[in-house]
């Protein structure tokens, strides 16, 4: 399976301009041959936003996740595209898993708010549960979700085999960002891919980790730029028969999942 994760600089409230620079690196992924597209969290509307524009761009941000659905269903590829997303006075920081028929499979809301995130959005219900798609089983968080390592084994212990987390992690936090998400990968023996944003504070470095917690591949910490990777979901269960954390865990510590 080739994925692909697109490394985007998006200007915050610039909402047409983004889908199209967006919209013009999905064509560029598909045309190498990519099987799932990842865009970074809040792509179209830019991050950086008071709760007036959030408002403003909540609609165009959701009709974008429908031509998406349509480019999906176009060109058989499985897109994770995140977006805002309002239920009915609430809004929330969402990702979008669609599957390659054009079927939205899983909304996922960020869980775990990070700073004045907590001013404008609500937080998710923690809905940790991973979804099959036709290119593996397929789990979600976004950006400071990943930060609590509870959330990565939970959806591990459902049967994730790639944990899938659009960011916009600071320069600020680039360390945090370089640690974790080799050792979400490590601790669970699954795929990881961080797909981070650049430009306003964002510190780029959207990265692929294996099951054994090594660097596949790394995008530069300033460049608009595609991760291409080819992976095989067999890696995970080769490792996890020489590094049997998973089978040797103690079922207490999870009561309501193992």
């Amino acid at each position: 399976m080739k994925i692909a994760a697109i490394q985007l600089c998006s200007i915050s409230g610039q909402i047409e301009k983004n889908k199209l620079n967006g919209f013009k690196h999905i064509l560029y992924a598909i045309r190498k041959g990519a099987d799932l597209i990842v865009l970074p969290e809040l792509w179209s509307s830019g991050y950086h936003l008071t709760t007036q524009t959030v408002i403003k761009l909540q609609q165009p941000s959701k009709a974008i996740v429908e031509e998406c659905q349509q480019m999906a269903k176009t060109y058989g590829v499985v897109l994770v595209v995140p977006f805002i997303d309002k239920i009915e006075d609430d809004l929330f920081i969402a990702v979008a898993i669609i599957e390659k028929n054009g079927q939205i499979l899983k909304i996922y809301h960020k869980s775990f708010l990070w700073n004045k995130e907590k001013t404008i959005f609500k937080p998710g219900k923690m809905e940790l549960v991973p979804v099959q798609t036709s290119v593996g089983k397929i789990g979600t968080l976004i950006c400071y979700d990943m930060e609590f390592p509870e959330t990565c084994r939970i959806l591990t212990l459902r049967g994730a085999e790639i944990i899938i987390i659009p960011s916009v992690f600071s320069f600020e936090s680039e360390k945090r960002w370089d640690i974790q998400l080799p050792a979400r990968a490590v601790d669970n023996t699954v795929f990881v891919l961080g797909v981070n944003s650049v430009g306003e504070g964002s510190c780029g470095k959207t990265k692929l980790i294996n099951p054994k917690g090594a660097l596949v591949h790394e995008c530069s910490r300033l460049s608009v730029e595609i991760l291409l990777c080819d992976i095989n979901l067999n890696e995970i269960y080769n490792t996890r028969g020489k590094i049997p954390y998973l089978n040797d865990l103690d079922s207490k510590l999870y009561p309501r999942i193992l």
